[in-house]
């Protein structure tokens, strides 16, 4: 080995380093210099990189990946301690005594906010009103989000505060939904995800006096999920729906020391968005470019979720007749759009649950490479529930990354029994998240937790890519779409890296690229799969810099 040039400011020895990177596999040691990797080998080679002021860090033999890469992460949106928490309850009479319980300690509170409702908790399958609110709420309004945001939830007098009635039903924030007997408005908002998360929506809110939309209150989600990023040794974080109101939280979080993890944020492009807009975007990409901040991608929307049965699917939803969910964009008009989006170098991600709703992206894709010609464009369908068998090849040939949540795949959350499943009915279950074919047929898979949807920890996704189990065990959903612990590791390095154009500078431990990886308590890869949750981000390092340690 030459000598280096000058000590390393970091060394990381004794470790089990697995790389990400094919030319290297393995390694024992690391030398840091101005935040990137300036070695790898064994350990005999240290002594060189090693002066003064060199910080070694002995890994007592554990394994090292690179630092995750999570593609699709709403940290901005995260979790909100002051909303009375849904997660887990099953039925509505626990749902009325986690309200009940929250209202008692909070007497004096002007709203009562309320997250990660389970539609299941409503009987009959039927969609929640404001009549199965006002026994635990009485006069006070409330507003309940549904635990994949994509719907609102609110009460008798939340409707009269909103100003919800059976003249104003398409709000700035979601579409009340109406009673088909008196046209009243039911107390269910749905496209919450699409309208209430836009710049417009958002303003209605606060406008309205929601707790829940304030800046202050915005900026606690993020800052509370930014630390809990970092200590899942997640360093870089894919913001994937943002508008240009938003962007000031996350300078303000690297102002007060938040923001450990890089940040890549995509914005958000509603119906509506103008190419005034658009340019707005472009100038805001401009001035957002660094190693810590990064703005860019554009967020669209073609279909919304199975759960309420509004994503777009090829046949009718199980039990109905003509039912099959709706596209929010024709399928010409939205060709047209993505090509123009193309046209002017916009990397879009579109979020696409159902199989009408991702052929409806893979056919715009393949028109915009038609009309503008092929180009390194890298669009993301982002989510890819339910997935024809036919379009599976298309992602490689379009060069389309599939940007997928391994979580949502867990029998305890989509499988028998529950309303996923039961939506799209048994015969289409072979659709269902197909990680393994697409990976075979080679597609980029990046991989990610859709916190606050689901948990943020890469252990969770990675145990349901590689099992397709329920955490506490059980037998697996859908076995055959499993993959590798190496494949779900790629899945949130180097393919979430390339899926976002950052595969010269992340995703990997290679000479040259930041110095961005973690330290794990067990070794992911030789572990039994039913022990990977649990395993614990012991260091983690970005830029050569310890940000956290367990």
């Amino acid at each position: 080995m030459a000598s280096p040039a000058r000590p390393a400011s970091l060394v990381l020895r004794n470790a089990r380093i697995h790389t990400v990177d094919p030319t290297l596999p393995e390694a024992q040691a690391m030398a840091v210099v101005d935040g990137r990797i300036a070695w790898l080998g064994p350990d005999e080679d240290t002594r060189g990189w090693t002066g003064p002021d060199t910080r070694v860090i002995d890994a007592g033999g554990k394994l090292v990946l690179p630092g995750f890469i999570d593609a699709h992460n709403h940290v901005r949106l995260g979790s909100d301690d002051a909303c009375v928490q849904l997660s887990g309850a099953r039925t509505l009479d626990e749902v009325h005594a986690r309200i009940r319980a929250w209202h008692t300690a909070n007497p004096d509170a002007e709203w009562i906010e309320a997250e990660a409702f389970d539609y299941s908790a409503v009987p009959d399958g039927r969609m929640p009103a404001a009549a199965d609110l006002d026994p635990a709420t009485g006069d006070v309004p409330a507003f309940v989000l549904s635990y994949d945001v994509h719907t609102a939830w609110v009460n008798t007098a939340g409707l009269r505060r909103l100003g919800i009635d059976r003249d104003h039903t398409h709000l700035p924030f979601g579409e009340a939904a109406t009673d088909p007997a008196t046209g009243e408005p039911t107390g269910f908002i749905k496209d919450f995800a699409v309208k209430g998360l836009s710049r417009d929506g958002h303003r209605a809110l606060r406008e309205l006096g929601l707790p829940w939309a304030s800046p202050d209150r915005q900026y606690g989600r993020l800052a509370k999920s930014l630390d809990d990023a970092i200590g899942f040794g997640i360093t870089t974080v894919v913001e994937p729906q943002n508008s240009l109101d938003d962007l000031p939280l996350f300078e303000r979080a690297r102002v007060e020391g938040r923001l450990k993890s890089r940040i890549v944020a995509a914005l958000f492009h509603p119906r509506g968005t103008t190419d005034a807009d658009l340019d707005d975007f472009a100038a805001a990409a401009h001035r957002h470019d660094d190693d810590r901040i990064r703005v860019g991608p554009l967020k669209l929307y073609i279909d919304d979720v199975v759960e309420p049965r509004t994503a777009a699917l090829l046949e009718p939803y199980a039990g109905c007749r003509h039912h099959r969910g709706d596209t929010f964009y024709p399928p010409e008009e939205f060709a047209e759009l993505l090509t123009k989006l193309d046209a002017r170098g916009f990397q879009c991600f579109v979020h696409a649950t159902g199989d009408r709703g991702i052929r409806t992206v893979l056919d715009a894709v393949e028109r915009a490479r038609a009309v503008n010609g092929a180009r390194d464009a890298r669009h993301q369908v982002v989510h890819v529930e339910c997935l024809d068998p036919d379009d599976t090849p298309r992602f490689a040939a379009l060069g389309v990354i599939a940007c997928m949540q391994p979580r949502h795949s867990a029998p305890e959350v989509a499988g028998p029994g529950k309303d996923w499943a039961e939506n799209v009915g048994a015969e289409r279950w072979h659709k269902a998240w197909p990680l393994r074919s697409l990976h075979e047929a080679g597609a980029v898979l990046a991989l990610s937790s859709d916190w606050n949807v689901a948990e943020m920890d890469p252990m969770v996704g990675i145990h349901t890519a590689v099992t397709r189990r329920p955490l506490g065990g059980g037998a697996p959903w859908m076995p055959q779409e499993t993959i590798s612990v190496e494949t779900a590791v790629h899945g949130y390095t180097m393919g979430s890296a390339y899926a976002n154009f950052l595969e010269d500078e992340r995703g990997s431990l290679t000479v040259g690229k930041a110095a961005d990886f973690v330290v794990l308590s067990r070794d992911i890869l030789r572990a039994a799969p039913e022990d990977i949750p649990g395993t614990v981000a012991e260091t983690v390092v970005v830029g050569g810099v310890v940000e956290h340690t367990a």
